[in-house]
């Protein structure tokens, strides 16, 4: 006869033979990979799940993916309409004297604004970045008050900027968490000007220089954003790659070389990419449910979600999400579209992986005198 070892330990290999069989087996999520820079993160852009993250807070000197913030303001200019593309901008001595990476602008001359813009974001030109900065706020003193202001806005809370290149000062500094928020930013609110950062190359005065990220020759799916290097910074790249549906968000501060931080990225979006997959469950003002409504002139109100819902999950665990809403109670009459009237929570297990506030997508107003009456009676006695 078998011995009671080794009856369990046949029992135990024939369950994981019928598990096989049945494709029961759960695909395995292995811890993220080691990174070989001072500062890393790597997000989801829909979801905004940290896949893989280490030091992400901590503040460092971004060097030229400063230039993130400046294109970012002057998107926003434009978006507003205060500037516009085809504007002739002068270009100053102080533009035309920029040490570093340079479009080789000259003094005197007028260049676009989509010109500059370019130059900025493919050739990393700190000349047209300040010329930017001039053309927009008079001084680039004026124009880094802004680029704080909006980085306060976008909620980069370990953020400050001093210029608008990225060239070194001790009080100019950011983190890897800051840079992915406001990559994420930059696709989200201004798409059509996002498609400048994944050109290889941009000519300007007849030079014509190659982006230096080179991601956008290695991998079809990375299509931006932005390098960064000085002594004090190290080599620095904010990466964004989209296959099929997902798209992610890589930062990687203070790698060795070009290619280190080439490589460190290419490491967070394969790892990202095999072991996890992003759903959307919900749509922006699409309803989710209902809830009683008293004192009301209608006893019902829909609920749904300001903002579309997505969320990121190890591979193949998607059917084991749940969804669950809370909802304020009692509901009482008017109510306002938008009003915020409880949540709604996704677990996976016992794990919270997303939770949104569930608000009014329609208005309800006030019921009439007897059923305001009523309800009140019925809220009484109910407790």
């Amino acid at each position: 006869m078998l011995k009671h070892t080794q009856v369990v330990l046949f029992l135990m290999l024939l369950m994981s033979f019928v598990s096989v069989q049945a494709g029961g087996v759960i695909a395995p999520k292995p811890s993220a990979p080691n990174v070989a820079a001072k500062s890393h993160i790597l997000i989801d852009y829909d979801s905004g799940r940290v896949l893989a993250s280490d030091n992400p807070d901590q503040r460092l000197p971004p060097a030229s993916i400063t230039k993130l913030m400046t294109s970012y303001v002057v998107s926003h200019e434009l978006h507003s309409g205060n500037i516009a593309l085809d504007d002739e901008v002068l270009i100053s001595e102080k533009a035309w004297r920029m040490i570093g990476s340079r479009s080789f602008l000259k003094v005197d001359t007028k260049v676009s604004v989509e010109a500059l813009l370019r130059g900025m974001i493919v050739q990393s030109g700190n000349d047209a970045a300040v010329a930017l900065a001039e053309h927009i706020a008079g001084s680039e003193e004026v124009f880094a008050q802004m680029m704080n202001q909006y980085a306060q806005q976008l909620g980069m809370v370990d953020t400050n900027y001093m210029n608008s290149t990225g060239l070194p000062d001790p009080e100019h500094y950011t983190t890897a968490r800051d840079i992915a928020t406001l990559s994420a930013a930059l696709i989200r609110d201004f798409p059509a000007h996002y498609e400048w950062y994944k050109e290889k190359e941009y000519t300007y005065n007849n030079i014509t220089q190659h982006n230096r990220n080179k991601l956008l020759w290695r991998d079809n799916s990375v299509d931006g954003l932005k390098t960064g290097h000085t002594e004090e910074a190290g080599f620095c790249l904010a990466a964004s790659a989209q296959r099929g549906d997902m798209r992610l968000i890589s930062v990687v501060l203070g790698t060795r070389s070009e290619n280190a931080r080439a490589q460190e990225t290419q490491k967070l979006f394969n790892y990202g990419f095999r072991f996890f997959e992003t759903h959307q469950l919900y749509q922006a003002n699409a309803n989710i449910t209902d809830s009683k409504v008293w004192k009301g002139a209608q006893d019902q109100v829909s609920l749904g979600l300001a903002q579309s819902l997505a969320v990121t999950v190890p591979r193949g665990q998607y059917d084991e999400l749940s969804a669950n809403t809370n909802i304020q109670q009692p509901v009482i009459a008017p109510i306002e579209v938008g009003a915020e009237l409880g949540e709604v929570e996704i677990r996976l297990g016992e794990e919270v992986v997303a939770r949104q506030t569930l608000v009014a997508l329609t208005a309800v107003e006030e019921g009439s005198w007897w059923r305001r009456l009523i309800d009140e009676i019925l809220l009484w006695i109910w407790g």
